[in-house]
């Protein structure tokens, strides 16, 4: 039925009027609002699901869980946790993000008067809950449990939380390095030092579980934020060495299995169609061999306990694709058309906006976001999404643009100065590299001598993108700030990181 316009109904007599505000307000009462699950790991590659060309790791769950949905092709995260968590919650850049002090932090701890998803899904009426990996607070020893509350989930939006702050380590294994992750349940520690991690999976699988039963009856928002497949890897007894992907197979097989559930879930209280889920990985996968993937450095992390970015070149911190693309897959049976793959380009940045629209949520006029409404793209109401480019930073450092299927990669040092640990797994680059992401994804074919045109158009949409948001010399004039001074780095580029 289409409404009359504001014009027409300014013409008809009152009785009529109100009848049609009446029919207006009922078909937008009756617009759905979805549940939203997000499913969210942790160093999970392009390539580590049946359906996005794993061999060696069973994703079935998953697997058909793209068959009744969307799958996105050229889907970015950010290149780290820290930060790419900080681009899903704020809808912006982590380079744009205010933080306490001022600081860029090489993982972004957003300020507590950012807007965060969970705060606009809160005030349209949703609950809101995060289980898993946090990674977005500060250290705080006078505080319960040793993390500033201002800057911990309950503080920024979510009603629940349960999980860890951090990560839960930077080694292969627990005992490799003094530090204990703890476990808190909303503000309390559950957990003080976990030292184990096989049943940390089927723990946040049961806690989902009991939060979407008991919030069946009103909207909600779950963030299932997984510590898995990030070192030190865990899967419990059912999952534990029975993946050909070796450990990171295992956590890999059990994540698949945790999903079935959840989808199962929803199945069973009649949510299915009532909820949206997504599925994708906070960034590439973890591979570092040897220390920095140098030939002659200390051993690391064994090749079976990480994953594949396959057919992208690189890994997490990398700036190639296989730092940041990563897999998506979308579900709303009835609302997200079945069998459906894109190779438009979607961002984590986009999520928010687009909750924002599903959920009628509403965002301040004077907020500049990053993110844009895919909505009508996710409905198959469009076939493009709004978005056509991708910014790579790594921390604050600009290092290239992806304009549909055009890169550039721009030049720089070898470990740039800025990047902290990050730049040990970033290379020397020269020269500009231009390539063809649609025919050759794997960016092995420099094709920058015969496309300067392209070079052009690129270089002066970086120009634009470093004076609205910044670079590692400069910020942006778009850079958020909730405090007065200078912006400052948390690793000066004066100072060159260490390996």
């Amino acid at each position: 039925m289409q409404m009359p316009t504001l014009s027409c109904l300014r013409s008809l007599p009152v009785v009529v009027l109100l009848t049609a505000m009446l029919l207006q307000h009922a078909a937008s009462a009756a617009a759905p609002r979805p549940n939203i699950i997000v499913i969210f790991t942790d160093d999970q590659g392009y390539e580590d699901i049946g359906v996005f060309g794993s061999k060696s790791i069973k994703t079935p769950n998953l697997d058909r869980m793209a068959a009744g949905g969307l799958m996105v092709n050229s889907f970015y995260a950010q290149p780290v946790c820290g930060v790419s968590r900080a681009a899903l919650m704020t809808g912006s850049y982590p380079i744009r993000v205010g933080e306490p002090g001022n600081l860029k932090r090489l993982h972004t701890v957003p300020h507590p008067q950012e807007l965060t998803m969970a705060e606009v899904l809160k005030a349209a009426g949703y609950a809101t809950a995060i289980l898993g990996k946090w990674h977005l607070c500060l250290a705080d020893r006078s505080a319960p449990g040793g993390y500033d509350p201002a800057t911990m989930p309950n503080g920024q939006g979510f009603d629940y939380f349960y999980g860890t702050p951090l990560y839960n380590g930077a080694h292969v294994a627990v005992t490799d390095a003094p530090f204990r992750s703890p476990v808190f349940r909303n503000r309390e520690v559950v957990v003080k030092a976990v030292e184990n991690w096989d049943y940390i999976t089927a723990d946040y699988t049961r806690e989902a579980i009991t939060y979407i039963t008991a919030n069946r009856a009103k909207p909600f928002f779950l963030f299932l934020s997984h510590n898995m497949p990030h070192i030190p890897l865990g899967a419990s007894p059912a999952f534990k060495g029975k993946s050909a992907g070796g450990p990171y197979g295992d956590a890999i097989e059990e994540i698949d299995w945790s999903t079935g559930e959840i989808l199962r879930t929803l199945r069973e209280l009649g949510l299915d169609e009532k909820t949206l889920v997504i599925f994708t990985s906070d960034n590439g996968p973890w591979i570092e061999t040897t220390h920095a993937m140098n030939p002659a450095g200390k051993a690391f992390i064994p090749r079976d306990h990480s994953g594949h970015a396959g057919p992208l070149r690189g890994w997490k911190m990398s700036a190639w694709e296989g730092g940041s693309r990563v897999p998506f897959i979308a579900r709303w049976p009835g609302k997200i058309p079945a069998g459906g793959r894109s190779d438009q380009i979607l961002t984590t940045m986009d999520l928010l906006p687009t909750f924002a629209a599903l959920a009628g949520g509403t965002l301040p006029a004077s907020l500049r976001l990053d993110g844009v409404d895919a909505s009508e793209f996710f409905l198959g109401k469009s076939p493009r999404n709004p978005r056509t480019e991708y910014l790579y930073y790594t921390g604050c450092r600009l290092t290239g643009i992806r304009q549909r299927q055009w890169k550039l990669v721009i030049p720089r040092p070898a470990n740039p100065p800025g990047t902290g640990w990050w730049g040990r797994l970033i290379e020397e680059i020269r020269e500009p590299q231009l390539f063809d992401l649609q025919a050759d994804p794997g960016e092995t074919i420099n094709v920058a001598a015969t496309h300067p045109d392209v070079i052009a158009a690129l270089n002066q949409r970086l120009q634009a993108a470093r004076t609205e948001l910044g670079d590692i010399d400069r910020t942006g004039q778009g850079a958020r700030f909730f405090e007065p001074g200078p912006r400052t780095l948390q690793v000066p580029v004066k100072t060159a990181s260490k390996l």
